[in-house]
């Protein structure tokens, strides 16, 4: 049995981003790139992206630096890219159609192949080509199918007991777009989509900015945060 991978949070969330990275200097003919070019590629420091490098299992020549197609390719296999991960989304409101219609999850290995609603939208078989079913035929398909991953887009009242559903069906991870804090078995694995809390942090940066501009007699009125 192979080891468990070992790796930081901060570390795993900056790989999509050297992938976009990398991907874009393979677009352009790039056949090699060296840390540095990275780090300030992703706006950190270049022992960081060193690490980042060495957690994947890529290793560099001094002086000539990384193979772009050995990157991607050992990053693509780390996140276990390279087979798309098969996932069920539950929730077909408008942020879960938004969800079924984004088609950038193929780049990061993800594949919707089901949608599921309590009352599935009267007349729509499919949404943006993919099938939707009523809920109750969600542990029938999940077992046919082998499906571990779930998408919860559903109302934040629905979030905990749909959530506890979907465990009992058979799912071992769930994707969380609710507000809801799950509260589920240690061994589910959850990740929350915390929008609340981006927007909170991205507020506060504003704030703090259009209050420098405010104090700068450098600024134009114009460009100023009050009229």
């Amino acid at each position: 049995m192979p080891g468990k991978k070992t790796y930081s949070i901060p570390a795993l969330k900056r790989l999509p981003a050297y992938l976009r990275e990398l991907r874009r200097l393979r677009g352009e003919g790039v056949a090699r790139v060296s840390s540095p070019i990275l780090a300030r590629a992703l706006r950190i420091d270049t022992i960081s992206a060193r690490k980042d490098l060495e957690m994947v299992g890529v290793t560099g020549s001094p002086g000539v630096g990384y193979s772009v197609e050995q990157l991607i390719d050992g990053i693509e296999t780390f996140l276990g890219w390279k087979n798309a991960s098969e996932a069920f989304l539950v929730g077909t409101g408008d942020f879960g159609r938004a969800l079924l219609g984004y088609p950038g999850f193929a780049a990061h290995g993800l594949k919707i192949i089901a949608a599921f609603d309590r009352t599935p939208p009267p007349g729509e078989e499919t949404i943006h080509d993919i099938p939707v079913f009523e809920l109750s035929e969600f542990r029938h398909l999940a077992e046919r199918l082998n499906i571990r991953l779930a998408i919860l887009c559903v109302p934040e009242e629905e979030a905990q007991q749909t959530a506890e559903y979907l465990v009992d069906c058979g799912i071992l991870a769930i994707w969380n777009f609710t507000e809801h804090t799950l509260h589920l078995p240690e061994h589910i694995i959850r990740q929350r989509v915390n929008l609340g809390g981006d927007l909170a942090v991205l507020s506060v940066k504003l704030a703090e900015r259009l209050d420098e501009l405010d104090n700068d007699p450098d600024v134009p009125t114009a460009s100023k945060g009050k009229p």
